[in-house]
């Protein structure tokens, strides 16, 4: 178990033991607890005071499947408080196997300089010269590094928007197949690696030092036990890898909760276009594939493949929110014209998110026409050439909507809500109000419990019970993005015995005694650290609510607006 801080401003490397106020943290509880402990809450988010922390989950590099998240964390340029965003593909695995419990990234290089941060399978770190690859797009640097360093690599990079230092940055990291399509996407990370001048992390993938298990045999037996509950499940079992999570498009938009053309409507005609169902038809029509392992140790395989109309790749994994924010939310029924613009996001390194958002207030104000695929194509590609608009793109919705004086701005300390409209789903208004994070669905996601086609039981459109449902999925979520486990894993611990496993694991691993408490705990010390740095970087209670629009525009076909109160939404964190 070890730090390896690098230092840019100094181009050095320090190997150190974990300080022991960080023990059996890792994932999002390490770096935000790190950055809330070591990073100014007043700090320029781009500038050398702040920190850029990888780490994989405490459960990452072990027998435990779906365990190959890594969060990463810094003060986020978007928000101006404290992000963790999450991603999957190879990267934890490859540090956990090398026992890295968090990298961390401070200083800045000199003004124009970047490098790769290369780490061997001795777990070794070292500096190296990227001048040659600056401004190139993330698939071709890819390509060239691997040509370089061969393909028994994990590669973790940024492209053209993140050293443009643009807010809506992704950081993307190398899926199986040595792609970079999976993406740290929210907070506009990608811009504070790029104020670093750090081009790229390259870990080897064949470490075999993984930190020991206190108890082994104990470990591997509650592993066997969770896999076995995943396998089982129908969700994770079964519709996850034949649809991926684009099996949730015809179900949200059915009960009204999909945004559509920049949320003024709650379900979009030409949704079975873009559905799950009809992706998986075509993709299987074209000779792509439906089925696809993207992260290391997973066994759900939600990725795909989505080829052209010749068969040829055009991006993976094509996902609901991707889909979402690409195609009912800019009015585009044009699923190609949907993977196209999840390519270039993931080729120039955007947060699809965030970007798909910003066209969509461009086209609200006026810019250009809702359902022009097209235009969206372009104004992706502005991004990269770095225009006017395209540096307003890429700066996420709220830039977009102060540059057009457009009030419509469906954001949330800055950063963009998600595919689930609030004014349908009450949870997700608390949720979206009250993350630390901003606009985040991960963070706290309900639509399960408020949903009865998902087994939910609240009432949708009331206040009540709402707060409390978010509160405890927060906590819950805090704890699950800390020790890696994979969202759509989550149902081999939905069952008592199935979290009691997890308590078996962590405590198996740690040699120390692990129950609800503890995880509960856990949760809630993320969370106090995560608001405790947004309270010091200046936010109050005014930030913990949504855009007027979720409270005075109701939303078809349901009608509805936003019932929570600002008292209500206060009240969440009782702690």
């Amino acid at each position: 178990m070890k730090f390896i801080r690098v230092n840019l401003t100094a181009k050095s490397i320090e190997t150190q033991d974990v300080p022991q106020e960080y023990a059996g943290l890792g994932g999002r509880a390490l770096t935000s607890c790190l950055i809330n402990s070591e990073v100014p809450a007043a700090c320029d988010p781009l500038g050398a005071e702040n920190k850029l922390v990888f780490a994989p989950g405490y459960l990452s590099g072990t027998p435990l499947v779906n365990t190959s998240r890594l969060s990463i964390g810094a003060k986020s340029p978007l928000t101006g408080g404290i992000k963790e965003s999450n991603v999957g593909g190879t990267a934890a695995a490859a540090l956990a196997n090398l026992a890295i419990t968090a990298l961390i990234v401070e200083g800045q290089a000199a003004e124009g300089a970047y490098y790769f941060l290369n780490v061997d399978g001795d777990g070794e770190a070292s500096l190296l010269d990227a001048g040659e690859c600056k401004g190139m797009r993330t698939y071709a640097l890819v390509e060239k590094l691997t040509e370089e360093f061969g393909d028994k690599k994990s590669i973790t990079c940024i492209g053209p928007a993140g050293e443009l230092h643009l807010t809506a940055a992704s950081i993307q990291t190398t899926d199986l197949d040595g792609r970079p399509c999976r993406a740290a996407g929210r907070g506009g990370l990608g811009a504070v690696m790029g104020s670093k001048g750090l081009k790229a992390l390259i870990v080897e993938r064949s470490g075999k030092s993984a930190d020991a298990l206190a108890d082994a045999g104990e470990f591997k037996e509650a592993a066997k036990a969770y896999a076995k509950a995943v396998r089982a499940d129908e969700f994770s079992g079964e519709i996850m890898g034949e649809l991926g999570t684009a099996a949730f498009v015809e179900p949200i938009n059915a009960v009204g909760a999909f945004p559509t053309r920049n949320a003024r409507e709650g379900q979009f005609e030409h949704a079975s276009k873009i559905s799950g169902e009809n992706m998986a038809k075509i993709i299987k029509e074209r000779g792509g594939k439906t089925t696809h392992k993207g992260c290391a140790q997973c066994i759900i395989d939600c990725s795909n493949e989505y080829v052209d109309a010749d068969g040829k790749y055009v991006t993976s994994s094509l996902e609901y929110e991707t889909i979402w924010s690409m195609g009912g939310m800019i009015g585009n029924g044009d699923l190609d014209a949907v993977a196209r613009l999840d390519f270039l996001c993931d080729d120039i390194g955007l947060d699809t998110i965030s970007t798909g958002v910003a066209i969509a207030v461009a086209m609200d104000a006026g810019y250009k026409e809702f359902g022009d695929g097209q235009a969206a194509i372009a104004m992706v590609e502005e991004v990269a050439a770095g225009t006017e608009i395209g540096k307003l793109i890429g700066n996420g919705p709220a830039a977009v909507g102060r540059h057009f004086k457009h009030d419509r701005v469906p954001v949330m300390k800055g950063q963009s809500m998600a595919a689930y409209d609030p004014r349908a789903i009450q949870g997700m208004a608390v949720t979206y109000a009250t993350s630390p994070m901003g606009g985040d669905h991960t963070a706290g996601w309900v639509v399960d419990q408020n949903l009865e086609e998902f087994g939910g039981t609240l009432d949708r459109f009331s206040a009540e019970g709402q707060v409390e449902a978010s509160r405890d999925t927060q906590i819950h979520m805090a704890a699950v993005d800390s020790v890696g486990i994979c969202d759509f894993a989550q149902s081999g611990l939905a069952s008592p015995e199935g979290i009691a496993n997890v308590y078996k694991m962590v405590a198996a691993k740690s040699g120390k005694p692990f129950g609800e408490e503890d995880w509960t705990a856990m949760g809630t010390r993320t969370l106090k650290a995560e608001r405790e740095f947004n309270r010091n970087a200046g936010f109050t209670s005014k930030d913990d609510r949504l855009p007027k629009m979720f409270y005075e525009e109701p939303l078809p076909p349901t009608n509805k607006v936003v019932v929570i109160s600002d008292e209500q939404m206060d009240s969440t964190f009782d702690f």
